[in-house]
């Protein structure tokens, strides 16, 4: 009995459990630097798929094919008799067994998934360090590039303002000369009268050869704009965010005049029989598919290159549609949408419960003129029908919606009105503005515009 309160002594005054598994050694094995001992099947794991490991207890770092067995410890564990061994565990041990083992487990797993875990020790902080600075230096090359680089840019776009501008100049001056002239001829009572230039025909011909390189100049400046707001702003929505406040959108002019608002692009104005139903009508941001991102103050809805972060919404289209937050239920209503920005779309008005993934004009209650840029033709869609309209590609689309006479109608809109295609309505409920976008791949764009009332 003596013997046995010695060995339970001598137990007490030597560590004989294991600091990973929390339990008696099993086949100790000894760290040959530090000396800490462990189990074998502890350690191993432990260190398993690192060519060098630091030590549990001290970090100091070894190597598994450097680990020797502790053949003291194994025989002071051997002799320790089993029920000495069963009640030291059982004195240990809280009064739930279960738990201490479940809790004993938890340990070990929690050691194993800690010892995967990329280390950070005196060795790797200045790696680290280093990594930063180099990072902090790559970043400062980067932004002074990009600074050099906008610089040029401005450089040449101030340029090529002058170039134009002076361009412009020169052709007006050209044409004032050739008027000039030809006033001075009809003045000099000495110039034959056959040899005059007929006048209406000369004017005609100077406006029409001004109005194409002005076009043709117009046309690059805003190719310019539309790349450029791709490029920045619709491939990096959240990181180039508008000057504007939220939800608006101010495009720049590159000429000395005052900018424009963006959604007042200039076109040709409303027809006039029109103007007094003209609304001013926006996207709606919970109707909205979410690569569909909505610009100048959701008057403008554009193809993005990345998810919109839209708030969640049941109502939202799982397809590239878009309707806007205003209905009719009576009376005349009239709105105008630019196309030009789009190989592809659909104009049409719908009823509030058309599915989410119900394309414009495929159900009954939804009604619309499309143009496919696959099939370069003008089509008009109800309930999955379509009818060839045999016309040339809106580059502005107006809707006149007549409640009273149950009529939807879509016209081409330039300097003056075309009628595309009427429809009849069959339905009492409200209608929206609905659209839709062809190709989520592509860029393309929609513009409402606010007709003024005349």
């Amino acid at each position: 009995m003596a013997a046995a309160i010695e060995l339970e002594r001598l137990l007490a005054a030597v560590e004989l459990r294991c600091s990973l598994c929390l339990q008696f050694f099993w086949e100790p094995v000894r760290i040959a630097g530090c000396g800490h001992s462990f189990c074998r099947r502890c350690i191993s794991r432990y260190g398993a798929g690192r060519p060098e490991t630091p030590c549990p207890l001290c970090r100091e770092r070894f190597e598994l094919r450097h680990l020797r067995p502790n053949r003291e410890l194994a025989a002071l564990l051997r002799l320790i008799p089993p029920q000495l061994r069963d009640a030291l565990e059982t004195r240990d041990e809280p009064s739930g067994a279960a738990d201490c083992g479940d809790r004993r487990r938890e340990k070990e797993e929690e050691i194993w998934e800690s010892s995967k875990q990329p280390e950070i020790s005196a060795e790797t902080i200045p790696l680290l360090r280093r990594d930063l600075d180099k990072t902090k230096e790559y970043t400062s090359q980067i932004k002074s590039q990009i600074t050099r680089d906008f610089c040029c840019m401005k450089e040449y776009v101030e340029r090529q303002e002058r170039n134009t501008l002076m361009f412009i100049e020169q052709e007006q001056k050209a044409a004032q000369q050739k008027i000039e002239e030809t006033i001075q001829q009809l003045t000099d009572s000495r110039a034959p009268t056959s040899n005059l230039p007929c006048i209406g025909s000369l004017s005609i011909m100077n406006k029409i050869t001004l109005d194409k390189k002005l076009h043709v100049v117009k046309s690059a400046v805003e190719d310019l704009k539309r790349k450029l707001e791709v490029l920045l702003l619709e491939k990096y929505p959240q990181q180039f965010p508008p000057v504007q406040p939220p939800d608006s959108h101010q495009e720049t002019s590159v000429c000395s005049s005052p900018p424009e608002p963006a959604a007042e692009i200039p076109h040709p104005g409303i027809p006039s029989q029109f103007s007094q139903w003209a609304e001013d009508v926006t996207f709606d941001r919970t109707r909205a598919h979410e690569y569909l991102a909505l610009r100048a103050q959701n008057r403008r809805v554009v193809v993005s290159s990345h998810p919109t972060c839209y708030e969640p919404s049941l109502r939202r289209f799982c397809i590239s549609q878009v309707m806007c937050s205003q209905s009719f239920s009576t009376g005349c209503h009239y709105w105008e949408v630019i196309t030009e920005g789009s190989d592809g779309w659909a104009v049409g008005v719908a009823h509030e419960t058309i599915g989410k993934r119900d394309k414009l004009g495929r159900t009954e209650h939804s009604w619309c003129v499309e143009w496919l840029g696959s099939k370069k033709q003008l089509s008009a869609w109800h309930k999955n029908q379509e009818t060839l309209l045999h016309k040339d590609k809106p580059l502005k689309v107006g809707v006149f919606l007549e409640l009273q006479k149950q009529t939807v109608s879509f016209y081409s809109v330039t300097d003056t009105e075309m009628l595309l295609h009427t429809f009849d309505l069959s339905t009492s409920h409200p209608l929206y503005p609905a659209f839709w976008l062809f190709n989520l791949e592509k860029n393309g764009s929609l513009t409402l515009t606010h007709p003024n009332r005349r």
